[in-house]
């Protein structure tokens, strides 16, 4: 098998998965970690209550691969975004005595290159600031695999999440958050902790789960918006991200629910669940990327930017 053989000097990781019903992609994802030139140290795949037979073929391919853990966690009543975090913290109390540098967060619903955590691993060490990485997200638009909208190079999906050990700690790892929202709240206060975020690009990670009906996901962009309220999000800066995902499937409809759900959260004054430096730093970020935004749409940058792309369009 490859990758088997680890060199003394060779970066250690260890990688935590949250599974629940993902019989139809989680072998794709097994096939993905097993074959990297760079085997993780450990893999706890934790089964959230799954009823599908995901245990059954996480168990079969563990088989002569000592470096996979399957876990069984049986879920309490009811339907909770921080079941997946309290799942992955199962995991983590796994590794976390173990001697590795880096610990991953990844979904049961990806795939990617053999090299890709070798690849990663040298990113890390390229850049000793480097805290939270990850490839981009890459989903099927029913002839290809794109890159997914949403990608932004100052923020890791959730879903690929590596972190460097002593920046997890700082964080001190997931927090189980009832809208969801745990690994942007996590590299908020990576940066917030003086610890770089970024996305790779030319790392590719391919998602399989399809994306849903219209209406789900209309239900997911509201969730959405309860989320950015709960992890403090302002209100002006909220305003400029749906105006960026007006045209993000399903165009106008999933931007609308996401400000309602805002709004929402806004007028009844909801309570953040994040501690209040969180907030306060996120409100200085968001601050920030405003001024900037200004200064490009008035110092006349934005025209000179934009009326030649208009042009090529013609």
């Amino acid at each position: 098998m490859s990758g088997m053989t680890r060199p003394s000097t060779e970066p250690r990781y260890a990688l935590v998965t949250a599974a629940y019903n993902e019989k139809e992609h989680i072998e794709k994802t097994l096939e993905s970690v097993g074959n990297q030139t760079i085997l993780p140290r450990k893999w706890v795949i934790v089964s959230d209550g799954s009823t599908d037979g995901t245990d059954d073929i996480v168990r079969e391919y563990a088989k002569g691969r000592p470096f996979i853990e399957l876990v069984r966690r049986e879920k309490g009543r009811g339907y909770d975004f921080a079941s997946k975090v309290h799942a992955f913290q199962l995991g983590v109390g796994r590794v976390v005595d173990m001697s590795v540098d880096f610990v991953g967060n990844l979904d049961a619903d990806v795939s990617f290159e053999p090299s890709y955590f070798a690849e990663l691993l040298r990113k890390f060490e390229c850049d000793p600031d480097l805290g939270v990485a990850g490839g981009a997200i890459h989903e099927w638009d029913g002839e290809q695999y794109r890159p997914r909208p949403s990608n932004r190079e100052h923020a890791v999906a959730g879903a690929v999440q590596m972190f460097r050990r002593p920046c997890f700690e700082d964080v001190g790892g997931l927090l189980p958050l009832k809208n969801g929202g745990e690994d942007w709240c996590a590299q908020v206060m990576a940066r917030m902790n003086g610890w770089s975020v970024q996305t790779f690009p030319e790392l590719e990670i391919r998602h399989h789960r399809p994306t849903g009906t219209t209406a789900g996901i209309i239900r997911y962009r509201f969730r959405q918006g309860l989320m950015d309220y709960s992890l403090g999000s302002g209100l002006l800066f909220e305003g400029f991200r749906i105006c960026r995902r007006l045209f993000e499937y399903p165009a106008l409809a999933g931007a609308m629910a996401r400000l309602c759900g805002y709004v929402w959260a806004y007028l009844g004054q909801r309570e953040r669940p994040v501690p209040a430096a969180v907030v306060a730093y996120l409100h200085h970020e968001e601050s920030r990327r405003l001024w900037r935004l200004k200064k490009i749409i008035f110092d006349g940058s934005l025209y000179r930017n934009l009326w030649p792309r208009l042009m090529r369009l013609r």
